[in-house]
């Protein structure tokens, strides 16, 4: 019961979406755990690349924090042009 509690809590959209539209969302699964996750690495990325970390460095930070991810796959994320790509 804790970590669902510690999972409602958490809002990986928070500054996109409020916590209260989140949780509804989460509740009714229509979150694509890949969207989240994207969206996860640009917004992480955007703040390396804000501080002035090198494209390189920053793509294999990410590498660190998803390691299941190749590098080529990480790079595509970031770099993603605007429009839906499934």
């Amino acid at each position: 019961m804790q970590a669902m509690t510690e999972q409602a809590l958490e809002n990986p959209l928070d500054g996109l979406i409020s916590n209260d539209i989140y949780d509804v969302l989460d509740t009714h699964n229509l979150l694509s755990e890949k969207g989240v996750r994207d969206y996860q690495i640009r917004n992480a990325f955007r703040i390396m690349r804000r501080e002035n970390v090198p494209a390189y460095d920053a793509i294999e930070m990410l590498r660190e924090e998803y390691p299941y991810l190749q590098f080529d796959t990480i790079r595509k994320i970031v770099y993603k042009l605007n429009g839906n790509r499934r």
